[in-house]
């Protein structure tokens, strides 16, 4: 309930705010300046660090990176003009097995053979053929030895130090591919020999200095000489001229300071998983970077959108220099501590200029952006956590954007005063349960928490109908999206039969125990989101009608990622997760990812799940992709570490004077309507809007 004093005050403040109008004609400084609404702050400013959305939003603005997907999801350079993409592949020459045609096992005859086949593929069948025409260049690695100190665990009853590693490795066969070919070894297998890779035995080329157990002696030969080994490469080619907001031009080095700075233990970035592949980072020139991947990683490129971080900003000797002045230890003293993260400098349309915790974020457009200063001076963020509030301000004219709640959506549609666009989410909503914890710990009590919830109610009486059912991780846009995949059903009975199989069984008050100890825990969520917050009432009162006590709690945003969801304190949370079009979903649910400040934070473990989200971001033809996610759908869905809940649908709403401005072949501006992209990107052209004091007469 609103306390009385505090509704008066909410009107008092509507009733005394000027109209769009007054504002138009008394203040021209207004139609220069875009004001956005949101129920909460920022918690962080530096890409590699944060993970909400508030945070995103600014540093969308403030930062740019490589790469970005145009209006039809096609990548297009930004700070990087142009790109390529090619593979290193190499194997180690197998000496135990001889040439085909030829009987020798020397080096001399696989090369011959090799180049042989290269120069002359008209003999061979069409595939071959392509696998060969791919080849632009054949070379041989030569044999080394090397000497590595390792710690590797031991053999029975000896105690863990380092060893002493000697390696020998064969000479290697190295192939430059003009494009990425995963198969590329199970074709060169008809010509060498069905068994030539797998019969390679690293272990016969390396010794340790003391016993170990023969399984990780295998696994650590393996590891140091695998027998095959895939290397895409992307070589970006940068932009001239493009310039941090303090002038510095941004050069390869900062390109491969942000791939450091993302995998340094010290700075906890949850970017890690996607970075981790990456086997080295060259730089060519000033503006020329090479990428070197250490696995077929078919996400790859789409990487590169992340927004590059100044290293002349950043690199340890400031990072040192700040610590000393804050009085700080600088050996413990990391990114995540800088000031930086307040106050951001990128290379993006806009700078910034001031952040006021839980009030607002000020930025200013850059003037020396590199592909032209956006049209708005101003773009202002501020926090308006009650949606009451919100609603009244943006009527009024002093904003100009806000969540538009699904209740609103009929009204503001039919209101001549505005334009609108509407789609389905990139996102999706959910109850997570933190697995580490009993009673998450037993799917059967997770499906049955699920069953007792009756989603569709959400969804006509919360949602008004602006959303629909989902069952899993994969955007229900796309092709990913296991469609076989029913929703769980509502079905109160079933659950408390699945409770009791578990040991939960009503005692004489109708609450659930089991060995005297009851079934109880708390519901979380960010408070300001009305939705969330009627999702948590709903659920509460599902899970009581079978006996269940559950506590609720609403956390204002910044405290809940912070000191909740990143320190993995919670028993269950409601949330939403907005998704990218790449299905790779090793953040978010790969067991490696289920540390403090890290995405997995439910704590979702399943080896098979595992091996599939490995599986499909090696995997670069689309149809045995889809197969892949589809089975790695069913499995989340069948394990419901989440009760999956819904697809919302958006709907936003601008004031017709807002408009695209450019200009014409003569330079004079000519306007234009705002339109979403096929995506339902609307905000995609945000650096040409313009705010006009009255809707302008469009061409035809």
């Amino acid at each position: 309930m609103v306390p009385a004093g505090l509704s008066l005050i909410l009107l008092q403040s509507y009733f005394w705010v000027p109209t769009y109008e007054e504002q138009s004609r008394g203040n021209a400084g207004r139609l220069e300046e875009f004001i956005n609404a949101s129920i909460g702050d920022a918690s962080i400013l530096n890409p590699i660090l944060s993970a909400d959305s508030a945070s995103s939003e600014i540093e969308n603005l403030i930062f740019e990176g490589l790469i970005d997907r145009d209006e039809n999801l096609r990548f297009r350079g930004r700070v990087a003009e142009s790109w390529t993409v090619s593979e290193e592949a190499y194997f180690f020459i197998n000496t135990t097995r001889p040439v085909p045609g030829s009987g020798d096992e020397d080096v001399e005859a696989l090369m011959a053979h090799l180049h042989a086949l290269r120069n002359r593929p008209e003999s061979l069948p069409e595939t071959l053929r392509n696998v060969f025409g791919n080849i632009r260049e054949i070379s041989l690695v030569p044999a080394r030895s090397e000497t590595l100190r390792r710690q590797v665990p031991p053999a029975a009853g000896r105690d863990a130090v380092d060893r002493t590693i000697r390696v020998a490795a064969p000479p290697q066969v190295k192939l430059i591919l003009r494009d990425v070919d995963p198969n590329l070894f199970t074709h060169l297998s008809e010509v060498l020999g069905s068994d030539y890779f797998s019969s390679f035995q690293p272990r016969r080329h390396v010794s340790v200095s003391d016993p170990i157990a023969e399984t990780e002696f295998d696994r650590l030969a393996e590891e140091l000489l695998p027998a095959v080994e895939h290397n895409p490469v992307i070589e970006f080619r940068l932009r001239p001229g493009v310039r941090f907001h303090d002038g510095r031009e941004v050069t390869a080095r900062d390109v491969r300071f942000t791939y450091e700075a993302i995998m340094d233990p010290k700075n906890l970035s949850p970017r890690v998983a996607d970075y981790e592949p990456v086997k080295d980072i060259q730089i060519i020139d000033p503006h020329t970077v090479r990428i070197v991947y250490k696995r077929l990683h078919s996400p790859a490129v789409g990487t590169w959108a992340m927004g590059l971080l100044p290293e002349h900003l950043l690199n340890e000797e400031r990072l040192r220099q700040e610590a000393l002045r804050a009085g700080k230890d600088p050996a413990a003293f990391s990114m995540r501590q800088s000031e930086f993260s307040r106050r951001p400098v990128g290379s993006g349309p806009f700078v910034f200029r001031e952040w006021k915790s839980d009030q607002y974020i000020i930025l200013d457009r850059f003037a020396d952006y590199w592909e032209g200063a956006p049209n708005y001076k101003r773009y202002i963020y501020r926090i308006l956590p009650d949606l009451l509030t919100q609603e009244m301000e943006f009527y009024a004219g002093t904003i100009d954007s806000y969540g538009v709640q699904p209740y609103q959506v009929a009204r503001l549609k039919q209101d001549s005063r505005f334009q609108n666009f509407s789609g389905t989410s990139y996102a999706y909503a959910y109850i997570g349960y933190n697995l580490r914890r009993p009673p998450f710990d037993d799917p059967r009590v997770r499906r049955a928490l699920s069953m007792a919830i009756d989603v569709d109610r959400i969804i006509d009486f919360v949602l008004y109908q602006q959303g629909e059912r989902t069952t899993g991780p994969f955007l229900k846009q796309t092709e990913s999206y296991n469609h076989a995949i029913a929703p769980v059903p509502f079905d109160p009975e079933a659950a408390l039969t699945l409770l009791a199989e578990a040991g939960w069984h009503r005692n004489a008050d109708g609450r659930l125990e089991k060995g005297g100890q009851k079934l109880q825990f708390t519901l979380i969520t960010n408070s300001g989101n009305d939705i969330r917050k009627s999702i948590l009432a709903i659920a509460q009162d599902a899970w009581k009608q079978i006996g269940i006590e559950v506590r609720t709690d609403l956390v204002e945003w910044s405290v809940f990622i912070k000191e909740r969801i990143n320190k993995l304190d919670f028993d269950a949370v409601v949330l939403g997760w907005s998704m990218g079009i790449d299905p790779d979903l090793y953040q978010i649910w790969h067991s490696s990812q289920t540390g403090p400040h890290q995405l997995n934070f439910a704590g979702y473990r399943n080896p098979e799940a595992d091996d599939l989200i490995i599986r499909i971001r090696q995997e670069y033809d689309f149809g045995r992709k889809v197969a892949l996610c589809h089975r790695l759908h069913a499995i989340i869905a069948e394990d419901q570490p989440y009760t999956f809940l819904y697809v919302g649908k958006w709907t936003a709403v601008l004031d017709r004077r807002i408009v695209i401005r450019e200009a014409d072949p003569e330079g004079r501006d000519r306007f234009r309507p705002i339109q979403a992209t096929r995506t339902g990107n609307y905000m995609f052209t945000f650096n040409q809007w313009t705010k006009l004091a009255e809707v302008p007469q469009f061409d035809k």
